[in-house]
């Protein structure tokens, strides 16, 4: 009499099965995850004009003026070296090019550029003035516009 073995595995079926379960929890999840990378990108870098700001007002406490801070000791532009590092995050990979678009002897406003390129591309400007009034160009339109007048998605 001949004895049957039952030989143990995985059938190509089954196998198929796990893949495709994989691949629709990957369509699923990857989206989530990048929309999660890029909102903490964006909290670095409005926590980074946090500090540019507090930079700017050291700035002043020497100076009586907010004027002369960029690069050069122009108005507007790259911020001086001694006044702060011009690209976000401080340290690792930049993905904001920071810059100094106003100042004078009554105030400033700081701005956070996604950079060309970067993962931040396409996520808007990032701004902050020396009255506290932060703005996020939500739509990415090149302007901040009222409503866009916080750092919260709208």
């Amino acid at each position: 009499m001949m004895k049957k073995t039952r030989h143990a595995g995985f059938t190509l079926i089954e196998l198929m099965i796990v893949l495709v379960v994989i691949g629709v929890l990957l369509m699923i999840g990857l989206p989530s995850y990048q929309n999660s990378v890029v909102r903490a990108s964006r909290n670095d870098a409005q926590g980074t004009l946090l500090g540019f700001a507090q930079a700017m007002e050291r700035f002043y406490n020497q100076n009586y003026s907010y004027d002369g801070a960029a690069s050069g000791g122009t108005t507007t532009g790259a911020p001086d070296g001694n006044v702060f590092p011009n690209q976000a995050p401080l340290d690792g990979q930049p993905f904001y090019n920071l810059t100094i678009e106003a100042a004078d002897d009554a105030g400033f406003t700081i701005r956070a550029t996604p950079i060309a390129g970067s993962r931040q591309d396409g996520d808007g400007i990032i701004e902050l003035n020396s009255l506290g009034r932060r703005g996020w160009d939500q739509n990415n339109d090149g302007t901040i516009a009222a409503a866009e007048q916080t750092w919260e998605r709208g």
